[in-house]
């Protein structure tokens, strides 16, 4: 039930698929971390298949290399860091809102999530600025209110929360305590920002959870009391929202 699919015009960008078997209860866009469709994002893909949902992971990298798989080596990470320094914000709402189109002709009627891991998390972040959609779930998402990289741009996506709001996505985000990425404060910061612009959301931070908390596959920062509290919420709300 798994393969890749061109979004759009031949030649362009192309996302992983896993279909469900069974009833179709929505779609999900898993949005990757800077590694790449990798081992990882494709099981969560076939996880969310399992559950029911048409889960579609992009290729945000597809105009510098086609279909990045990288592990979490040390060297792997800093090719992904490379490719993600090389991606541009105005490309990536493009490639999001080619995703969200192929999205809702497999939902089966029903509504699309936007699920974010890591700098996936900011990507969802960013399109629900300028997409509708009917949730954005994310994981440890980067850079909502700082910029540093092109992905970002001169306006981290949460200076225009009030664009969130506006397009209706419910926005619920998870952060671990000792995230390395996402200090406290920046967090409070974003609960502050969503709740002032009046933006739908929940945001969850677990004690001692680091950066990649719900990784199986990152066995260093892996916290599984963590990990399945996050995605028990993750199914709930798609039951919600979808």
């Amino acid at each position: 039930m798994s393969q890749w699919i061109t979004l759009g015009e031949p030649g362009g960008i192309e996302a992983y698929l896993h279909r469900p078997e069974g009833q179709v209860r929505g779609a999900v866009v898993v949005c990757s971390e800077l590694y790449g469709v990798n081992d990882y994002v494709r099981q969560t893909c076939a996880d969310l298949a399992r559950a029911g949902y048409a889960a579609l992971a992009p290729d945000y990298y597809w105009r510098n290399a086609r279909r990045t798989a990288l592990g979490y080596s040390p060297e792997e990470r800093e090719s992904g860091l490379v490719l993600m320094r090389a991606l541009d914000r105005d490309e990536l709402v493009a490639d999001a809102a080619a995703a969200l189109a192929a999205a809702r002709t497999e939902a089966g009627g029903r509504g699309v999530a936007f699920l974010g891991l890591s700098m996936g998390g900011h990507v969802a972040v960013r399109a629900a600025t300028a997409l509708r959609f009917e949730l954005a779930a994310v994981f440890y998402p980067g850079w909502l209110l700082n910029s540093g990289f092109p992905l970002v741009g001169p306006t981290p996506p949460l200076e225009t929360a009030d664009r969130i709001a506006a397009n209706g996505a419910f926005l619920l985000g998870f952060c671990g305590e000792l995230d390395h990425i996402i200090p406290a404060e920046e967090w409070q910061q974003a609960e502050q920002r969503l709740a002032e612009a009046e933006v739908p959301h929940e945001l969850v931070s677990y004690p001692g959870a680091r950066h990649g908390f719900a990784c199986s596959d990152r066995p260093a920062d892996y916290d599984p009391e963590a990990g399945a509290d996050a995605w028990r919420r993750v199914y709930a709300a798609l039951a919600d929202h979808l």
